[in-house]
């Protein structure tokens, strides 16, 4: 499990992390290296719609049925943040470069300008992230605590949210279904 790196993929909770926060999650990982990882889960949707979001901060909106897309709960780290994974890159204040199509921002200039209709292309908007130290990744992927596919922005941008896992799951070819806590022990 040395040197894996998990950037531009998905991790989907396997049924022993059932009683965690991440129960039945898929969580695209936006930056893994030798300081740790971070993530943002893109299947779990919050009582809160884009357009409430921006009326929150008091961002002026140009026209409010175009943001009625619902924020998701991205994680337990800093779940009064907004994160913003969005194609195409663009220019913002904050932005990390996933890859040369995504970007994850945090500044407000990104918020304002979708607001004003001058956003990126796809957006997916979250509150809080999932972040793990150096190392503890990998000792959970070692612990089947985790299944691992390269992400598709199809599954991110272009399904529901409650299509997001088994979309994630048909990428491995396994059916969430047929998953079973038994790890393989003969």
């Amino acid at each position: 499990m040395e040197n894996i790196n998990l950037t531009h993929h998905f991790l989907i909770a396997m049924p022993a992390m059932e009683n965690s926060f991440f129960s039945k999650t898929v969580t695209y990982i936006c930056e893994h290296n030798e300081r740790g990882a971070l993530g943002l889960v893109i299947n779990r949707p919050m009582d809160l719609s884009l357009t409430n979001l921006f009326k929150q901060l008091s961002i002026e909106i140009k026209d409010p049925f175009q943001y009625e897309s619902i924020v998701h709960f991205g994680g337990p780290v800093q779940i009064d943040c907004g994160f913003v994974l969005h194609q195409p890159v663009g220019e913002w204040q904050s932005t990390l470069s996933i890859n040369e199509k995504l970007g994850l921002t945090t500044s407000l200039d990104i918020l304002k300008a979708i607001a004003s209709a001058e956003g990126p292309d796809q957006i997916l908007v979250a509150m809080g992230y999932a972040g793990w130290a150096a190392g503890q990744l990998e000792h959970e992927m070692a612990q089947n605590a985790w299944l691992s596919v390269p992400a598709s922005l199809n599954v991110i941008f272009d399904l529901p949210s409650e299509e997001r896992l088994p979309a994630a799951m048909k990428l491995i070819g396994i059916d969430y279904t047929r998953l079973s806590n038994d790890v393989g022990h003969a």
